[in-house]
């Protein structure tokens, strides 16, 4: 067992392992009929006959030329037992041996190159991984950018608004103390109303004379000083053809003169 090539040992190591179509757009698991090539590629049977059906033949994988009569075979995957128990028969030992290593080197080629496709896929992962961390801190600075602007602007609109606040408070204050001044001027002119009207009850002839504000009257109407009896007394009806200022104005004589002679 010591002698056991380090290809067996490599490959029995994985005894779970399923070949898989080496078609990059392919990856199916490999199960009844596969087509595999000299160069060790491995494709299902679907892609190998679409593939292979030309000629010459070229590798979908690594792009070699097979143009040998054996470079390309389909072969069963799950042989029947009487297969397996007569393929090797009346061999040599040593052609046994070189047929199983070379078998053996063709599984361990496709374990390390799936090995190293799951490690290039999972580098590929961890550079989209990086590329996106990258991204979002781009992103998450950008955006603390934004937010420590717009910060700011709440902080200037805050401002302003205690600004307006301020100015809001010394209107009003204004307003107030105009409102406070008004109700007084007010009350002051409503007690001089006040003081008018009692004074116009007290002495209307003079109030009137004083003011001018005498409403007009009828020519057949009395002052308002002498109620309802001036209009009895001043009346000018048939019997008292002469007007108030006529009666009231005493006669002179017309023999007198105003400008004395020497």
């Amino acid at each position: 067992m010591s002698n056991t090539p380090a290809t067996f040992r490599t490959a029995m190591s994985a005894p779970k392992f399923t070949l898989l179509c080496n078609l990059h757009n392919c990856r199916a698991k490999l199960s009844g009929f596969a087509w595999v090539t000299a160069c060790s590629h491995a494709f299902c049977d679907q892609h190998g006959s679409e593939e292979f059906s030309r000629t010459p033949a070229i590798c979908p994988a690594c792009s070699s030329m097979l143009s040998g009569k054996l470079d390309v075979l389909r072969t069963e995957l799950a042989p029947s037992e009487q297969y397996k128990a007569m393929v090797l028969v009346g061999l040599r030992p040593e052609t046994v041996l070189e047929i199983s290593h070379k078998a053996l080197d063709f599984w361990t080629y496709q374990v390390n190159q799936e090995r190293l496709l799951m490690e290039y896929s999972l580098s590929r992962a961890g550079g989209q991984v990086l590329q996106m961390e990258k991204f979002m801190i781009q992103q998450n600075q950008s955006k603390e950018l934004e937010l420590n602007a717009l910060r700011g602007e709440i902080a200037s609109l805050k401002k302003v608004l205690e600004e307006y606040k301020r100015k809001y408070s010394e209107v009003l204050e204004r307003l107030n103390e105009q409102n406070r001044q008004y109700q007084k001027l007010q009350g002051l002119l409503d007690s001089l109303r006040m003081h008018t009207l009692g004074t116009r009850e007290k002495d209307p002839i003079s109030h009137s004379f004083t003011t001018g504000l005498v409403k007009p009257r009828s020519p057949h109407s009395s002052p308002s000083f002498l109620g309802s009896e001036g209009d009895r007394f001043f009346s000018l009806g048939p019997e008292n053809n002469k007007t108030f200022f006529q009666f009231s104005t005493p006669t002179r004589d017309r023999t007198q003169t105003f400008i004395k002679k020497n």
